[in-house]
Formats: C-alpha cells, structure tokens, sequence
C-alpha cells in the first residue's frame, strides 16, 4: 500500500507535465545532444547538456512529434548525437519501460529551473518506485503547505519525466489529476509501478 492516506492529500489538484518549457525566470536552454529512439511504447527522445540530462519526451507516435517537443523545449535549437550518458539513459528508461529497473543513476541538470523549482524536483526524486504521494507531502518539504499550489506548478515544469517521478503525484481527492503525456500514459505508468490500483478509478 502506497504511503498516502486520503487524509494526507493536499490541497492542490495538480498535474504533470511530459516535458514542460522552462519557466519566464530562466535562461534559455541549449541542448547540447539530443537523442531520439524507438521504444515498445513508443517513440521518446532525450536531451543532455555537458552537466547531464536535461529532458526526456514520453512516448509519442511519431519521431517528428517528439523532435518537435524537444526543439520547443530548447527555444529551437537540437543538435542530434550519441554520447555515453545519452545510450545508459536510453536503456535504462527501456529497461524501466520493460518493468526490469525500478531506479535511475544517470546525472541531471536542473540548471534550466528556479530554486524553488529544483527544491521541488529533488523532493520529487525522494518518491520511490511503486509509491504514490500528495502535494501536501511534498509541500511539508519545501516550507509547508501554504505552498502547495506553488509546489504544483514546480511539478508541472518538470523537464525530466520518469527519472524525476512527477507521475507517481496525484490528486487530492485520490484521482489521477492531469498529465501533459496524457492520462492514459499516467495510467499505463501507474500500472507498471503497481500503483494504479490505489487511485480512484474513473478518473
């Protein structure tokens, strides 16, 4: 049983986003390598900087349509590589796709969000792998639960989907909330973890 309760939801009904733009109060963002590639669910994509992962597209129906996320993400500027960080950081997301990995260690570059943001986004990395928790939760751990909306808006911007779990937050009253890769993706995530079960259904 995930550690939530209902009486522990918070008080923001947010969503997740796939792979969100950068907020107003950032520097434009350059990607140094992006990778795009065929997986059993889909086609996905991933971007790096010298510093580490810098974005990943959930599964899409198409290249084109994950090429277009990523260069919308990085103001139009991709440049299509390989490197060693970008092939770990494939398999292991098809591995996690597959149900054999359960955790990430490839390194992160947050640089692209606010302090806050990157607060929140560590806090989200803390979300184990088969768990669920609430915006409350996660607002107990930045300042308290005046931020709340706040908190759900830092898990909207999220560039890092999966490696950083934005999924595995759902909404107060127990349902799934939103999610920019669509609610049948936040459903498929959730049933892969084990959790789905635990979230209202119909929702």
């Amino acid at each position: 049983m995930p550690y939530f309760s209902l009486r522990n939801w918070g008080s923001f009904g947010g969503w997740c986003a796939e792979s969100s733009g950068v907020s107003r109060d950032s520097e434009e963002r350059s990607m140094d390598k992006v990778m795009m590639f065929s997986s059993p669910w889909g086609w996905m994509g991933i971007a790096e900087s010298s510093k580490g992962i810098q974005a990943i597209v959930l599964p899409k129906r198409s290249e084109r349509a994950v090429e277009a996320d990523l260069r919308a993400q990085s103001n139009g500027l991709l440049q299509r590589g390989e490197s060693a960080r970008l092939d770990v950081a494939r398999r292991q997301l098809l591995d996690y796709l597959a149900g054999t990995r359960h955790t990430f260690d490839v390194p992160l570059d947050l640089s692209q969000g606010t302090v806050f943001q990157r607060k929140v986004w560590r806090v989200l990395l803390r979300v184990p792998y088969g768990k669920l928790r609430s915006y409350q939760w996660v607002a107990a751990r930045v300042g308290g639960p005046q931020y709340a909306r706040a908190v759900g808006n830092a898990v909207g911007a999220n560039p890092i989907p999966v490696v950083i779990p934005c999924h595995r937050i759902v909404s107060q009253d127990a349902t799934l909330g939103g999610f920019s890769g669509g609610l049948s993706m936040k459903r498929k995530l959730l049933s892969l973890e084990g959790t789905l079960r635990y979230v209202n259904a119909g929702h």
